[in-house]
């Protein structure tokens, strides 16, 4: 069996003005794909895949409109190229929103349709914080999404994606896809599996499955996107059209039955009151998140609200992971390592973002080939601050000991996020989270909302709901 493999990965926020372009995206190609960690898992199978394209991207704003056609463009060209194939695998986030576009992932998987005929099977792979219109599922096959958040199952779900795909080859069946939609959408924030009720939803979903039910899966939904298929939801892959309509009910009403019980895990709340707990603190390290300008959520990453709080506290031992801002850093390696330079810090991709002006001192730099993956780490008082070129996080053990930082050891580390990540979170003592401004801030019902369906929550009251599923055209058919 032959199976062409590729996709499109990222996450926008429709509140950010950065639009993203090329450049924002790490892409493999070719056998560079089928070489990259992140599509290891495809050497347990036994078949030959044809890798085509794949391009992803921190999350962030919309994609600029010439970024999209150039990555599908190539996609499609490529998959023509690779036939005759068997099937598709599409490595998909499903929160992408192209500028002017209302349903990005149904456009791509439905070009992809267009391409291989209805006959040709497609799976799908989906981060829980996609947005699942029924035109994706009209379209598609099979579909498997992250049971954990934050996200350790990626490669197992990769992994469950194209096992129903082989599965579905070797058997000579056709399995269906159903959704069925929850009129509910929640920051990722309020309903991380580390935390009750979705621990127990997500741990309940393979009670569900059977020999007709093959997977089933509870989309928690991306809340930063003004977009109409934004909302909650059930898929499920089967072969028992039936039997996974129950499932996708039963999902879905257990999940609205528990829409009360969802909070923030960590401590939360305003910043100064973060700020003054963790200054009351006797153990180390707290970590602070600065969740509004969290860029793995899309949030711009360059806004100096939290570093400015600090620097009027007089703080000592503290350390910010970090703040994009090109400008700075270009001035940093200007000036040289041991240099003290007056800076002005934030604000440089969005102006609305906060500033900064201090002076700082010159740590360390960290060189790159390309200018644009350069960093520097500087001194402001007790503080020292990470700066970046790239929007990016700082949420992995690794990206501190490259720059000769220890996070154990201070006593207070600031990092961009929401709930922490894997190897942050067991460092923290405590965790806190502050509820900052940004463009994928808490503050959720006071959201823009234009173009979400009438009646969902929290942007308006409801009571009442019944689960319907809404089953895919293929499977119908």
């Amino acid at each position: 069996m032959r199976i062409a493999v590729g996709g499109i990965h990222t996450e926008c926020s429709t509140y950010s003005p950065v639009l993203m372009e090329p450049e924002d995206f790490r892409v493999v190609r070719g056998d560079d794909l089928l070489a990259s960690p992140h599509f290891a898992f495809l050497k347990a199978f036994n078949a030959d895949f044809a890798p085509l394209v794949h391009a992803r991207a921190v999350a962030g704003g919309p994609l600029a409109r010439p970024t999209y056609d150039l990555f599908k463009t190539e996609f499609l060209d490529r998959l023509k190229a690779a036939q005759p194939v068997d099937a598709v695998y599409l490595a998909m986030h499903g929160a992408m929103h192209v500028d002017g576009m209302w349903d990005a992932e149904g456009d791509w998987i439905a070009a992809v349709r267009e391409a291989v005929g209805p006959d040709m099977l497609i799976a799908c792979s989906y981060d829980l914080h996609g947005n699942v219109s029924q035109k994706i599922v009209d379209q598609i096959d099979i579909f498997a999404a992250y049971r954990t958040a934050p996200h350790i199952d990626i490669a197992e779900t990769m992994t469950a994606s194209v096992q129903m795909l082989t599965r579905a080859l070797k058997e000579g069946t056709r399995p269906g896809v159903v959704r069925v939609p929850v009129p509910h959408l929640l920051p990722g924030e309020r309903s991380s599996t580390e935390d009750e009720p979705a621990r127990r939803l997500y741990a309940d979903l393979p009670k569900l499955e059977s020999e007709g039910v093959w997977r089933t899966d509870l989309m928690i939904g991306y809340v930063w996107a003004d977009e109409p298929r934004a909302t909650a939801c059930a898929v499920v892959t089967g072969t028992d059209r039936d039997a996974a309509a129950r499932a996708g009910e039963r999902i879905a009403q257990d999940f609205w039955n528990a829409r009360d019980e969802f909070h923030f895990g960590p401590t939360t709340g305003p910043l100064d009151e973060m700020l003054n707990i963790a200054a009351k603190a006797t153990t180390r390290p707290v970590i602070l998140a600065d969740s509004g300008d969290n860029p793995t959520g899309g949030g711009v990453g360059d806004r100096g609200d939290v570093l400015a709080a600090l620097i009027a506290a007089g703080w000592q031992d503290a350390l910010v992971a970090g703040i994009t801002d090109r400008p700075a850093v270009e001035a940093c390696f200007s000036a040289g390592e041991a240099a003290t330079l007056d800076l002005k810090i934030g604000g440089t991709l969005d102006p609305a973002g906060a500033t900064v002006e201090a002076t700082a001192r010159v740590e360390r730099l960290q060189d790159a080939t390309d200018p644009a993956e350069r960093q520097a780490v500087v001194r402001i008082g007790g503080i020292t601050l990470v700066l970046a070129a790239r929007r990016r996080p700082y949420h992995n053990i690794a990206d501190f000991e490259m720059l000769g930082l220890d996070p154990k050891t201070v006593s207070l580390l600031v990092v961009k996020s929401g709930y922490l990540s894997p190897e942050l979170a067991p460092l923290a003592n405590p965790s806190l989270m502050a509820l900052t401004d940004g463009v994928i801030n808490q503050d959720i019902p006071r959201l823009s909302n234009r173009l979400r369906a009438k009646g969902t929550l929290p942007f308006e009251d409801r009571t009442h709901y019944t689960p319907e599923a809404e089953v895919s055209a293929r499977f119908l058919g």
